[in-house]
């Protein structure tokens, strides 16, 4: 029997005559193609999230960068010695831990936040750690820092050395310039570095 146009076309699975399909199975290789792109795929996302966890970069982190400690420790030196010029605190390099000096360094203050000099005048915003006292004030990255409650940030440097002063869980004023032009006070508690 011809098929015409007005006959409807067979079933998947059934056989042109019109009755059912026999023992024979039906091939379909599309079907093994996707089976393969999936198991590919899959092998290698696990793949690339192990690669990820053992080179020490979590998952969260992927996209983040990171500040070396060297630097933070340089940084940190010279915020603890204001009075010194700044290139006493690279001169020479800190002794080695004794048991007498093992203990525990007073708390350094933090707004969570990374600054570079701006153009003119205050500290530019860089980076803001989320979840942090900056972010939580409402700092993104763009604003400059003009004042840390009564005392004017300059300089980046300028701005360490107001948080270090700063009594960690206390509020302080910041007053910010937005990247739009627009002034505005945020009030910040500094957290505690640990």
């Amino acid at each position: 029997m011809e098929q015409t146009a007005l006959r409807p076309k067979p079933m998947p699975g059934q056989d042109p005559g019109g009755g059912a399909a026999s023992g024979a199975p039906v091939r379909r290789p599309h079907v093994a193609r996707r089976r393969a792109r999936r198991l590919r795929t899959a092998l290698f996302a696990l793949f690339t999230g192990t690669l990820l966890v053992l080179s020490g970069v979590g998952l969260g982190t992927a996209g983040v960068t990171a500040v070396g400690m060297r630097g933070l420790a340089d940084l940190q030196r010279q915020v603890r010695t204001p009075g010194a010029p700044a290139g006493a605190a690279h001169s020479a390099p800190s002794p080695p831990p004794t048991p007498a000096m093992a203990s525990p360094a007073p708390a350094a203050a933090t707004l969570g936040l990374e600054a570079v000099d701006a153009e003119k005048t205050g500290a530019l915003v860089v980076g803001v750690h989320v979840p942090g006292p900056g972010y939580t004030a409402g700092l993104v990255r763009g604003d400059v820092v003009l004042a840390l409650d009564r005392t004017r940030v300059g300089s980046a440097a300028d701005l360490a050395r107001a948080v270090a002063h700063a009594r960690p869980g206390a509020r302080v004023i910041l007053t910010i310039r937005h990247r739009s032009g627009g002034y505005q006070q945020l009030t910040a508690v500094p957290g505690v570095v640990t």
